[in-house]
């Protein structure tokens, strides 16, 4: 069995042997350096993602700008050695991401409307069809407005579901619902239906043969020998979708999602009669990256085992573990509230410091857990973004990220009280109390 490294680095000409730094540095760099160094490249990579979302609706922020500069600069070789600083850094990396987060809503809504609670379809609807993954709310526009009128019926698959809930996209009649769950369950769903396949922004994989000759990417998703759509030139997916013909019919479920900022605090008044009564006891936000880890299963047992007393707000692929659960409401307010995508992952935020104003407490006071699900660059960036709100006694899983090495998750625990998912069921006894 091979020992988990320490630290591995070969981005200059001093590596060790020509091969690679896998216990200090040549340059004199030590492990947890160079692990942090990759921590703050990890959330520039999830800065970038929002940041890119963001440019294609013309916003932009040079602040946000300037520091992924700053950032990656001081990963470069023989420029920062300093673990204390590299923390600081990341903790302003949680900075630019909350910037950069709430710059794309703020687009996002001004393009599409704030998102209204709206009841989505799941399953096959028939007719020739799309279906549209990724995160990219402006490629689905311009694939509606050019399939209008074609008999075309476009579904969404993972990330894009809370499309539906934008007025602006909703208007379209033939946007007619979900396919699907989370990014990892695209081979399956795309083999299962014949229908074309538009991938945007992230979270493409390799395609099987079954459905490689229908898929097509754009913005910066790309697949070897799969075509790319450019300019909003969507003809050669229309053309596909119309000769792929019918898909069948089957039995739909339904989901429901777009509960934007406003829509929560239309019920403020109602929420703190309830948390003031005794009738809400806590909040949860419980949510992030999805993955194909057996582990995961532990985000559906911990919903399904909270007390009915409890709120959940969920987002991003993360909640596709749960959000079929039907957990009724207290006196009106949803116990599961589906927020969006990791994109709104800023309204979450914004939801929690207006409770803090709606109670009158401190961010680390309000009867508030945060459970995360990790995989990717941009639940690192988010997770930053928490620790720059000095967010308390948040659970984070199914695993720890291996880059964090025992000093780091040390310094985690000790400084926000940060803690490893364990079994669903004793955590909520923890949290409960």
């Amino acid at each position: 069995m091979v020992d988990k490294l320490d630290m591995f680095c070969y981005q200059c000409s001093q590596t060790a042997r020509g091969e690679g730094c896998t216990v200090r540095g040549v340059c004199g760099k030590v492990p947890t350096v160079a692990r942090l160094q990759d921590n703050l490249i990890y959330a520039m990579k999830g800065i970038s993602a929002y940041n890119y979302c963001a440019n294609v609706l013309g916003a932009r922020d040079t602040d946000v700008d300037e520091f992924l500069t700053k950032g990656l600069y001081s990963t470069l070789t023989n420029v920062n050695f300093d673990a204390t600083d590299l923390i600081q850094l990341g903790l302003e990396a949680g900075e630019a991401n909350i910037k950069v987060m709430k710059m794309l809503k703020e687009a996002n809504i001004a393009a599409f409307g704030e998102p209204e609670p709206v009841e989505v379809k799941v399953g096959s609807q028939g007719g020739p069809a799309i279906i549209v993954t990724g995160h990219d709310l402006k490629a689905l526009e311009e694939l509606l407005k050019a399939t209008e009128g074609t008999g075309i019926k476009i579904y969404t698959h993972s990330e894009m579901l809370p499309a539906h809930g934008y007025p602006g996209l909703n208007k379209y009649d033939h946007l007619v619902g979900e396919l699907g769950g989370s990014w990892c369950d695209q081979k399956e769903i795309f083999s299962k239906y014949n229908a074309a396949i538009l991938g945007t922004s992230n979270c493409v994989v390799i395609p099987k043969d079954e459905y490689a000759d229908r898929i097509f990417t754009m913005d910066v998703a790309k697949l070897p020998d799969v075509p790319v759509i450019e300019d909003y030139d969507f003809q050669p997916l229309i053309d596909k979708a119309l000769e792929l013909g019918d898909m069948p019919e089957e039995e739909t479920t339904t989901i429901t999602t777009g509960f934007g900022l406003s829509t929560i605090l239309s019920l403020a008044d109602k929420i703190k009669e309830l948390v003031e009564a005794g009738k809400i006891k806590r909040f949860f936000v419980v949510g992030g990256c999805d993955g194909i880890n057996p582990k995961r299963a532990y985000y559906r047992e911990f919903v399904e085992n909270l007390p009915e007393d409890t709120v959940v707000l969920t987002l991003a692929c993360g909640k596709f573990r749960f959000n079929d659960l039907d957990l009724g409401d207290i006196e009106g307010v949803p116990r599961l509230i589906d927020l969006g995508q990791c994109n709104d992952t800023i309204v979450a935020i914004d939801i929690a410091l207006a409770l803090c104003d709606l109670f009158g407490v401190e961010l680390n006071d309000l009867p508030l857990t945060i459970v995360l699900s990790w995989m990717e660059q941009k639940a690192v960036a988010i997770l930053w973004s928490l620790l720059a709100l000095n967010k308390q006694d948040m659970y984070i899983g199914p695993i720890v990220p291996a880059w964090i090495n025992d000093e780091m998750l040390t310094f985690l625990v000790d400084t926000f009280n940060l803690k490893v998912c364990g079994d669903a069921k004793e955590d909520i006894k923890d949290i409960m109390g």
